[in-house]
């Protein structure tokens, strides 16, 4: 889906259906350089706060890096929620707040599961206005809990194997034979047998394997001294072994694209130059999805600017034969003249695209929603802005649980919203302010609902029953408006 509104109020709705199932979070939030006109406007009633909602961030602004801050924690903190267990988020930034970014990241998310700080090379051109090229951006990566989080690794680069010497167990290319860490039984002898030269590992390093393991290897005929016979020993690592394997993540990123990169393809898809200013290329959010997500998860960008998370998750999938879904978030307006008519183009193909699958179309959907209005206890009160019956009872049942809200269990007819451990929920509301008047839990509706032993957690504008027949027919009451929060404060205790 793609969601045009302001995104920390998405965020915000989309917790009741997807609290704990997002499986990679990749953001790109403004870099605060002073020069991108984006205004701090989170509805805040502090009077110091106040001060500063819609007035535009520029560098002359002694208080940019405080604003900000004050921008990103609430939804980091969100974007946690959203997170599964075993997910992770990864989050571009460049010099201006990365030092921020990470106390910020440490506080939401805690050290421990810091990952890493992944540098990409994101400019080849030379650029040394302050007497250094800046060639590089960060991407700061944590897991939401980091003994779950599983490390998926790249696939084998193939082009250096080859089989020069026929050997049946397939292609193979040379590993080095020392390694870092000097230990006393990794530190001995090895003649070579053609030359009779004696080698021992470089300085301040040592052998991969101990002497008997080196001798076993010998014999199976995986040390190899060059492919000539005449070098310092080597390890012979198959390609079968390097594909199981696969190929760790290197903390420099060089091979993803550039900026430039990223404009072209831009420029490729619509046709025209100009389209967006800072685009993110394509194979940057494919490799963070390649590390980060299994092939059915849900990928979300709440800064989803020209909808490049979009366009990768449906290239891998095209590629892998993934099932991934992407949520993503914009708050411009250009969220459906460019984020959402991206992804339209790339589903149904490119005709100007070098690449075959791009040119055909990647295939897949999605919907594209205008944030709707907050749903406050005035408007209930006052009967403007209802909401529909849907959204009020995944906003209860989240509000009320804390748990997971899935609209295919619920049951209009009944009132059934959800089951908890200890609850059936229940909502008795219309939305329509003459009905909602006349609207109330009474004897004819407590009899009606589904027997059971469990008690029932029903919410309604009024009820016509006394304390003891609410407890004889185990219900708890809560309501409408004023009693959501008491039920959150019941059910965690």
């Amino acid at each position: 889906m793609i969601i045009h509104g302001d995104n920390l109020a998405a965020l915000k709705s989309l917790l009741p259906t997807y609290q704990g199932r997002v499986g990679c979070v990749y953001i790109d939030p403004p870099y605060n350089t002073g020069n991108e006109g984006w205004v701090y406007n989170d509805n805040v009633n502090s009077p110091l706060m106040q001060d500063w909602l819609g007035r535009v961030v520029d560098r002359d602004d002694l208080t940019r890096h405080d604003k900000w801050c004050c921008m990103m924690l609430p939804r980091l903190k969100l974007l946690r929620e959203l997170l599964r267990e075993d997910g992770a988020i990864f989050v571009s930034i460049d010099d201006n707040e990365a030092h921020h970014l990470r106390c910020l990241m440490d506080e939401v998310f805690g050290e421990a599961n810091f990952v890493a700080a992944i540098v990409w090379h994101h400019r080849k051109s030379k650029q040394n206005d302050i007497g250094v090229s800046l060639g590089h951006n960060h991407i700061l990566w944590y897991a939401k809990d980091r003994n779950r989080f599983e490390f998926r690794a790249l696939p084998v680069d193939e082009s250096g194997f080859s089989n020069p010497d026929n050997d049946p167990r397939g292609p193979w290319t040379l590993d080095p034979m020392d390694a870092p860490n000097v230990r006393p039984n990794l530190t001995y002898e090895i003649v070579n047998p053609t030359t009779g030269k004696a080698y021992y590992p470089p300085s301040g390093r040592c052998w991969r394997f101990s002497e008997g393991k080196y001798d076993r290897a010998l014999k199976r005929g995986r040390i190899v001294f060059g492919r000539t016979g005449r070098a310092k020993p080597y390890y012979k690592r198959f390609l079968d072994e390097a594909r199981d394997k696969g190929r760790s993540v290197a903390t420099i990123w060089q091979d993803v694209g550039t900026a430039t990169s990223a404009t072209k393809e831009l420029n490729q898809i619509f046709g025209k130059k100009g389209v967006f200013a800072t685009p993110k290329p394509t194979d940057l959010v494919r490799k963070i999805i390649l590390v980060s997500t299994d092939p059915h998860s849900i990928v979300l960008d709440s800064f989803a600017g020209s909808g490049t998370t979009g366009h990768a998750v449906l290239a891998q999938n095209r590629e892998d034969g993934g099932s991934r879904r992407f949520i993503l978030v914009e708050c411009e307006d250009y969220a459906d003249a460019i984020t959402a008519e991206r992804v339209k183009r790339v589903t149904k193909g490119v005709p100007s695209a070098k690449d075959d699958a791009l040119k055909t179309g990647l295939g897949g959907k999605f919907s594209y929603f205008e944030l709707g209005r907050p749903m406050r206890q005035e408007s209930l009160l006052d009967g403007s802005h209802l909401p529909s019956w849907e959204k009020l009872a995944g906003y209860i049942f989240f509000t009320a649980t804390g748990q997971e809200f899935d609209p295919s269990e619920t049951d209009r007819d009944t009132g059934f919203v959800g089951r908890t451990a200890s609850h059936d929920v229940f909502l008795f509301y219309q939305p329509d302010v003459d009905q909602l008047k006349n609207l109330a839990l009474s004897l004819a509706e407590a009899r009606a609902l589904p027997a059971g032993s469990r008690r029932r957690l029903v919410f309604a504008p009024t009820k016509y029953l006394d304390r003891d027949f609410l407890h004889q027919y185990r219900i708890d009451f809560q309501q409408l408006p004023f009693q959501i929060y008491e039920a959150i404060d019941r059910l965690e205790r």
